[in-house]
């Protein structure tokens, strides 16, 4: 089958719109500033993310050098972390919050819902990963042929690539839950090489308004009928490289099934 990189996004903050790019550099963690800052509850000391705060899905944040600027809904901007930041986006949340760093601190906690379809439903806390504000792995991986399947289980919603977050869209030929194959099994995409190693369980921010998208609750509950509410993979790195759009993309066999040939053939 033949395959390509499409699309490829980085988040620099936690739960605000991201940034599409042509070139990125995969690191041995992630793409390089993907989600390494967020937004902290100082009451709470949890990391917000739009599963609790759907408001942050209007805000956008981009790079500008290494520092992350965010631009809110009415157009304010705040520039890296610091004071000035902390009060504009305490006065947007009307709330307490700091622009942190995931980079060298203890693990981000953030919450999400017992009942993705009802938020008055009990807030479960779990913890991230070290040095980036990702749900569970580096990088997640999302299919257009994934994308084409939800859209014929449910026509009415709007399937764009937003709605869903991955750091890479590979387009491919056909449908069904094509990524789910890959777990385990070697992805080369340009210089690099990725390994699949879960699929991406879903929640209420599937469902979350943003812009030029709506509220969309059938979104999750199509995922949850058809597919036990997974869309996606999540993604370790095996070997850093330059990502582009346009690159060809290849899933090669495990190293053991590889053995297992090579054996059987001597």
């Amino acid at each position: 089958m033949s395959m390509e990189l499409v699309e490829l996004w980085r988040y620099p903050v936690k739960s605000l719109q991201g940034e599409r790019l042509t070139v990125a550099e995969l690191e041995d963690d992630g793409l390089h500033g993907d989600r390494r800052w967020g937004i902290r509850d100082l009451g709470t000391g949890r990391i917000l993310t739009a599963r609790r705060r759907p408001e942050l899905l209007a805000a956008s944040a981009v790079y500008d050098g290494r520092i992350p600027v965010i631009t809110l809904p009415d157009g304010r901007a705040a520039h890296g972390p610091g004071a000035e930041t902390d009060a504009l986006l305490s006065d947007w949340l009307s709330s307490p919050v700091r622009l942190v760093t995931a980079v060298g601190t203890d693990p981000g906690r953030a919450e999400f819902f017992a009942d993705a379809t009802d938020d008055s439903s009990e807030a479960i806390e779990w913890t991230m990963p070290d040095d980036r504000y990702v749900d569970a792995a580096p990088v997640l991986v999302l299919t257009t042929a994934s994308l084409r399947t939800g859209a014929s289980l449910h026509p009415n919603g709007t399937w764009e690539t937003r709605r869903f977050r991955p750091n890479l869209v590979v387009d491919a030929e056909g449908d069904g839950w094509l990524e789910d194959g890959w777990i385990g099994r070697p992805l080369h995409v340009g210089g690099a090489t990725l390994e699949p190693a879960q699929p991406c369980v879903r929640c209420t921010m599937v469902t979350r308004q943003q812009p030029g998208l709506e509220h969309d609750v059938e979104m999750f509950r199509t995922l949850a009928r058809h597919h036990g509410g997974l869309f996606g993979v999540w993604s370790r790195v095996l070997t850093p490289g330059e990502l582009r759009v346009g690159d060809d993309v290849v899933v090669s066999h495990p190293a053991s099934e590889v053995a297992d040939e090579v054996a059987g053939l001597a």
